[in-house]
Formats: C-alpha cells, structure tokens, sequence
C-alpha cells in the first residue's frame, strides 16, 4: 500500500554548558545545535515494520531533547524576576540572576561578571577555589566564619569594616552565608552583598555592590542577585 513516509535522520543535540537567559513569565527555552537534524519525505511503498521503526526513531528523538531541557526545567522552576536576566554555568556549577541592562566584563581572577552600563563600581562577580571542604559549614559557624572574611579577605590594613547584616540560608541541601558590609577608605566607601557556600569541591563566592553613596537606592536590586546564587551539581 502506498503511504506517505519520513526518514529522520538524528544526532542529540549539543547544549551550551553556559546559558544567559532572560525574565520570561513561561520556562525558558534552550538555545541548542544539532550536527544533524535532517528529515526527508517521499511518497514510497513501506511495509508495516519499516513504518513502526521510523515512529521509534522519532520517539527516540523526542526523548534526546527532554533530557537535555530537563535540568533547564528544574532549575527554573521559579520565574526570573521582572528586569533581571539569569546566568547559569553548567560547567562550573553555579547560577544567578543579575539586572538585566547590565553587560558582561572580565574581571581578573574571577570565572563570571556583570556591571552596571554606567556605573563600573555597581557590578557583580563571581569566583571559585578549589577545597576539600564538602559545605561551608565546615569553616566554621556563620558568626565566626563572616567576621574574619570581611576584616582579613574583603578589606585592607587601611579599611574600617562594618558589618549590618548575616543570613545563613539551607535550599535544597546546600547550605549558603549570605551578608551586608560596608568598607570605609580615607577617601571613599562600598557598600556589597557576599554570599559564599561550598560544593563540587569548591569554595565559591558572589559579591555584588555599589559606592556607599548609591546603596540606600539599589541596596534591595542587589540583594535579589545575592540570595538568587544557586549551587549547581556537576
């Protein structure tokens, strides 16, 4: 009998291991290449078990894309929020959301970065270092842990430092310290949000901030980048 049929001709698709996606009131979508996506159709003669193979093939496709949309999927099982975009590294283990006017910079020693288009001090970044520490927990509570970063790691001999806020945050497991410090200069002062925490045997840490002068006005912008710094398993 003659039937209409189709030879699909498939490769998995290849996904980008770093993903930049913006707010969207529906899951984003990936951005994927195929090697070979080919399909061709002709009216032909085909037996009954050619045309259940080529269904099977089809259904294998289908199959190839779900997998590789999936952790897209859970990972945004929550909007991104309105004017902000969000930056996930499947390779490195990691994700967060940032302003969405803002653009990428380099900055040194730093895996990931983000700045404000006209205020270069209003920036976010992020770095990581390897450790054979399995949570940050394991530096010791967030009461001891905070203190020294911010006096001995964030600021210099000719620094004030001061501290307003601690958050420690537990999310699906993994643990996060997210606080609020201020670094007071002879001459100039910076307000940030750090959030560290610790997997994929590594230690990492997000900080986000602003000249002092402009904090009471973007402080809230930039605590949603702080608390939105996600731990990915790789």
């Amino acid at each position: 009998m003659a039937v209409s049929s189709c030879s699909l001709s498939w490769t998995s698709p290849c996904v980008s291991h770093k993903l930049n996606l913006p707010h969207s009131n529906h899951l984003p979508r990936i951005t994927s290449t195929s090697h070979s996506n080919n399909v061709s159709c002709a009216t032909e003669t085909t037996s009954s078990e050619e045309s259940h193979s080529q269904r099977r093939l089809l259904l294998l496709g289908i199959g190839a894309i779900t997998a590789n949309l999936q952790p897209t999927r859970l990972l945004f099982a929550e909007e991104i929020p309105d004017r902000y975009r969000a930056f996930v590294d499947y390779s490195d283990g990691y994700s967060y959301v940032y302003p969405s006017d803002w653009k990428e910079f380099d900055f040194r020693a730093h895996d990931s970065a983000f700045k404000d288009r006209y205020l270069q001090l209003q920036n976010v970044r992020v770095r990581f270092l390897p450790t054979e520490k399995k949570d940050i927990r394991d530096m010791g509570p967030i009461e001891e842990v905070v203190p020294n970063l911010v006096k001995h790691k964030y600021s210099t001999p000719t620094q004030i430092s001061t501290i307003y806020d601690m958050q420690e945050k537990n999310i699906d497991g993994k643990h996060y310290y997210t606080f609020e410090y201020v670094l007071t200069s002879p001459n100039f002062s910076s307000a940030s949000f750090t959030t560290v925490a610790i997997g994929n045997g590594r230690y990492y840490t997000l900080i986000v901030g602003a000249n002092e002068r402009r904090w009471k006005r973007v402080r809230n912008q930039l605590k949603v980048v702080a608390d939105s710094f996600r731990l990915l398993d790789i």
